[in-house]
């Protein structure tokens, strides 16, 4: 009796323990950011504070990542959405698909910058913060780079006025040197007249010239622009089906939703590794896996509900082949990113994890205690 009694005992103890640890799994989770709130960072320009912001890149951009950039170091050029933020130089670093940046400002009024909103930045602990690194009157910032031709949102820290300033910088992939990337780029500025010349047609041209114009961007540039959506910036999930093939390929679902400055993306996550590129309207998408997992890509979701006529290449055959596919991808069924099987994989192992450490380790007190 008094042994099963002390059986009892440690069993009631083990699981006391477990729960424990699963409350402090959660606690982390949720716990709000604010409490990390750096001291004397915490005040935000008003609107009416801030001057207004231009937008940066041209018409049509969309994301570069590493994957598409040879390793090196790049003199780039990178524009500001705010003449208080003026950007002297940029240099580039890309390696192994990651890229950072040493960004230089014609000023030294900053403080410190933030990846992300100025929201954000007054709850974030200080460690988050990318303090400037001051010469010839110059401020430098050394930033992570997720995507080049994209708008990065990055606050800035007045030192006068002591509060997080709104910017959005861009670094032009178009200004890297001849045989730096991977793809080819459509010519933004062509673009640019080619919208420019739609809207005046739009305006008061003839409606044979409007038509044309406009047959022109619906045919060239409206499946490489992300659809706008009115949700945070932020990761999440979404249903996608694909048809065409041979039926036997296919892609994981729900997928990862991007949403980045307010504009549309996809992850896809293929069931095969042997797609190398993926191209949209002309346009090349390279495998994002480096490890020789199955091929993975970032691509713009132009329209939800309808379908996207995609260009996959396979090798899986021997010799290259393009085959032609359609995504649907479904805005009703965005959801958290957890939804994505991927995801809620890592969750389970991660938790798995510390029922393992915490079991190990009572069974070692427990084992100890016997000795004794």
């Amino acid at each position: 009796m008094a042994e099963n009694r002390g059986h009892n005992s440690i069993g009631k103890m083990i699981a006391v323990v477990l729960f424990a640890a699963l409350l402090a799994v959660s606690v982390t989770v949720f716990c709000p950011d604010d409490i990390h709130a750096a001291e004397g960072y915490d005040q935000v320009a008003g609107s009416s504070e801030m001057a207004e912001m231009k937008d940066v890149g041209k018409y049509g951009m969309t994301p570069i990542y590493g994957a598409s950039i040879k390793n090196g170091e790049y003199e780039v050029k990178a524009e500001s959405s705010s003449s208080f933020f003026s950007i002297y130089s940029c240099d580039l670093t890309v390696k192994g698909n990651k890229m950072k940046a040493v960004l230089t400002i014609d000023s030294i009024s900053y403080e410190c910058v933030y990846m992300g909103k100025a929201k954000d930045a007054a709850k974030a602990p200080k460690d988050d913060y990318i303090f400037a690194d001051e010469k010839d009157y110059r401020g430098s910032f050394t930033i992570p780079i997720e995507a080049l031709n994209a708008p990065i949102a990055c606050a800035a820290f007045s030192k006068k006025e002591e509060q997080w300033y709104d910017r959005n910088i861009l670094i032009d992939a178009s200004s890297l040197p001849e045989g730096a990337l991977k793809i080819e780029l459509p010519d933004y500025n062509l673009i640019d007249k080619a919208v420019e010349q739609y809207d005046e047609n739009k305006d008061g041209g003839s409606a044979a010239k409007q038509d044309a114009a406009e047959s022109t961007q619906q045919n060239s540039f409206n499946a490489l622009i992300p659809a706008a959506v009115k949700m945070e910036d932020d990761t999440y999930s979404i249903e996608v089906n694909m048809i065409g093939g041979s039926g036997r390929a296919s892609v994981s679902s729900p997928t990862w939703f991007i949403v980045k400055d307010g504009k549309a993306y996809a992850r896809l996550l293929w069931s095969s590794s042997h797609y190398d590129y993926m191209k949209i309207s002309g346009i090349k998408y390279e495998n994002e896996s480096t490890d020789g997992g199955n091929s993975t890509f970032t691509i713009p979701v132009a329209v939800f509900d309808q379908p996207i006529r995609v260009i996959a290449d396979t090798t899986a055959m021997g010799d290259p082949v393009e085959i032609e596919y359609e995504l649907t991808f479904y805005e009703d069924t965005i959801n958290s990113v957890t939804k994505v099987p991927q995801e809620a994989a890592k969750r389970v192992i991660y938790i798995a994890l510390i029922i393992i450490i915490v079991g190990g380790v009572l069974n070692l007190v427990l084992k100890r205690r016997k000795k004794q």
